[in-house]
């Protein structure tokens, strides 16, 4: 009686080739046509497993009563209700650690883009000609020798870490909750040496209670005249009013900025109006290579919970008995309906 043949897999945003390839076997994609809120809302209602690359909204569970499982693909799972879906029986997992070399190749870009003021030079060449823009290369370092503080050294912060001690010889500062788990060529540092000592600060946290405004008033004014700090966590971990004033005032060197507190950066916002800093809408961790390899790894998850597994990187595993439940509960309602 029009009851499925396949599960339903709602897409928020477009997954690679190679991971539709995976799903299409088993079963119908679905790939939401917009991800405001009331269309993901809509999208979801019928959906077994929702392959999230967007924000959901906070109550989408109580419009989803055949949703399973939440697989993020990414690792930042801030954009899915966590705690709702647990409450609601549904599985959340992630894919950690499969875009580390896409965003630390990031981070290593800004980097040298203001390091060696390439960005300024290009700028300057095109508008005031060949002499005025060499003579910016007069007092601009290597980057050799420099040190970089980063916030955060797990995947990401691990595989830049390598980047630039081995590639550029820099030397290396970390904090984060273990610091036991450091890397030999990272020296542990407590949080305000970081900004005191880094040349270069990166940010690679999650976004926690703790880490919401990490980067304050007080440790932007700790920082070098000439540091320059790279988010690529989320927008929350830096206040960013403080981190515009300090940039409008020349306080700090620069900064790169793949994420914001409001997402997408609205018309007319400050950091548009400014020269030192670099701006880019949240794809740190797109390449090619790093789509393929979520693309592959969302899929297969989400594969093994459709056929009754566990997901491999499980962020809610204290739902698994309610989950099971869950899933009971929506295959015998199925069944009725036959």
């Amino acid at each position: 009686m029009g009851h499925k043949i396949k599960p339903i897999v709602l897409l928020t945003n477009p997954v690679d080739a190679s991971g539709m390839a995976l799903l299409k076997p088993h079963a119908e994609v679905r790939l939401a046509p917009a991800v405001d809120h009331a269309t993901l809302r809509r999208e979801a209602a019928a959906a077994d497993v929702v392959i999230v690359r967007a924000f959901l909204p906070p109550d989408i569970f109580d419009h989803a009563p055949q949703l399973i499982a939440c697989v993020r693909q990414g690792a930042g799972v801030d954009l899915i209700p966590v705690e709702s879906a647990t409450a609601h029986g549904v599985i959340v997992s992630n894919v950690p650690g499969v875009n580390a070399q896409t965003v630390a190749e990031y981070c290593a870009a800004q980097f040298l883009l203001h390091g060696r003021r390439i960005g300024r030079m290009d700028s300057t060449l095109r508008r005031e000609g060949w002499a005025v823009a060499r003579a910016l290369a007069d007092d601009v370092p290597e980057l050799h020798g420099k040190t970089v503080g980063i916030v955060g050294v797990g995947h990401i912060g691990a595989r830049l870490a390598a980047i630039c001690h081995h590639g550029l010889g820099m030397r290396i500062l970390g904090y984060q909750r273990r610091l036991d788990r450091l890397p030999a060529i990272v020296e542990s540092a407590a949080l305000d040496r970081i900004f005191t000592d880094s040349d270069f600060i990166a940010l690679c946290c999650p976004l926690t209670p703790e880490t919401r405004h990490l980067v304050d008033a007080r440790r932007i004014a700790l920082m070098k005249p000439a540091a320059v700090l790279v988010n690529v966590s989320r927008g929350p971990v830096v206040d960013q009013a403080a981190l515009v004033a300090a940039l409008r005032e020349r306080r700090i060197g620069g900064a790169g900025l793949d994420v914001f507190e409001q997402q997408p950066l609205p018309p007319g916002n400050p950091l548009f109006a400014l020269d030192n800093v670099v701006l880019t809408p949240h794809l740190a961790g797109l390449s090619v290579e790093s789509m393929e390899r979520m693309s592959v790894v969302a899929a297969e998850d989400t594969l093994r919970i459709l056929a009754g597994g566990k997901p491999v990187n499980f962020i809610n595993p204290e739902v698994w008995p309610a989950a099971q439940k869950r899933r009971a509960g929506i295959e015998a309602s199925t069944e009725a309906m036959k």
